[in-house]
């Protein structure tokens, strides 16, 4: 199965695709989108819905997972990481690929065994559990990596009894 995680924003999405070949997870590539600030809001979203379809069309995934967004000081800010969200979410649709959603607090737990983990220790276990030699950077990728890990392991859990598809979104 090959997993294309992501780590939404509007001027940093990262992405990290896998394969999981039983119990063993490997990473395919990761990276970042970016879109300059001084450009406007649509076309800072096409060009990631664009560069999403790419991805898509590349690495050819079995599923998408992305993370649920978590904000919690700047409202604006949040607005516009969420209309990049959502063409990421309307990207994986239209391209009738399944996708998975995950909270930050599902992601670390699965990664790290603690929702609470700083996020140092996500990162240091996604560089284990890939057996790569350095941390993936930067972060935003990193933190893509952690979110297709986690649904390698929601995906293989016996939790879930749906033929290959959660029963619901956040298993």
């Amino acid at each position: 199965m090959v997993i294309l995680g992501i780590d939404p924003g509007i001027a940093t999405v990262g992405f990290g695709v896998i394969s999981c070949e039983g119990p063993v997870q490997r990473a395919i590539q990761y990276g970042v989108i970016t879109t300059p600030p001084s450009l406007p809001l649509s076309v800072r979203i096409s060009d990631i819905y664009n560069d999403a379809l790419s991805l898509i069309d590349t690495f050819k995934p079995d599923a998408i997972a992305v993370e649920e967004l978590f904000f919690n000081t700047n409202l604006k800010t949040g607005i516009s990481v969420a209309h990049g969200r959502g063409v990421l979410l309307l990207a994986g649709v239209n391209s009738a690929v399944p996708m998975f959603e995950y909270t930050p607090l599902q992601v670390k737990q699965s990664i790290a065994g603690y929702g609470r983990a700083e996020k140092k220790q996500v990162m240091e276990m996604v560089r284990r559990l890939l057996k790569l030699d350095a941390v993936p950077r930067p972060d935003d990728a990193a933190d893509a990596l952690a979110v297709a890990l986690c649904h390698a392991r929601a995906a293989s859990s016996l939790l879930n009894n749906n033929g290959g598809h959660s029963v619901c979104s956040t298993i």
